[in-house]
């Protein structure tokens, strides 16, 4: 599966950057050993349920100490029997980019 996911403390006032917040949350993911892949939005991890979920919710544990609260969105594609969907998604839409131009 992949699950894409955004983590953050919630309680910071205008202006406040959560950078180092995600940074945290960034280092688990990355320290998981699982693909992953950090965008601006979202980080995306591949993997199976119960070890993609762990590093998740240990990720929102690390964003933890810097509020008293944590916002957490999850989007998730399960299809079962499919491995490198991180990159096979992305190579098979650059493969259709690039097709035959049909206009």
């Amino acid at each position: 599966m992949l699950v894409a996911f955004a983590v953050w403390p919630n309680n910071t006032t205008e202006g406040d950057s959560v950078r180092d917040a995600v940074a945290a949350a960034v280092k688990v993911v990355r320290a998981s050993g699982l693909p992953n892949r950090t965008d601006s939005m979202f980080t995306t991890i591949e993997g199976e349920w119960d070890e993609v979920f762990d590093v998740i919710h240990r990720a929102a544990d690390a964003v933890s100490p810097y509020g008293s609260r944590v916002d957490l969105i999850i989007k998730a594609d399960i299809r079962p029997g499919h491995v490198n969907e991180l990159d096979g998604k992305l190579e098979r839409l650059e493969q259709a980019i690039a097709g035959p131009d049909l206009s």
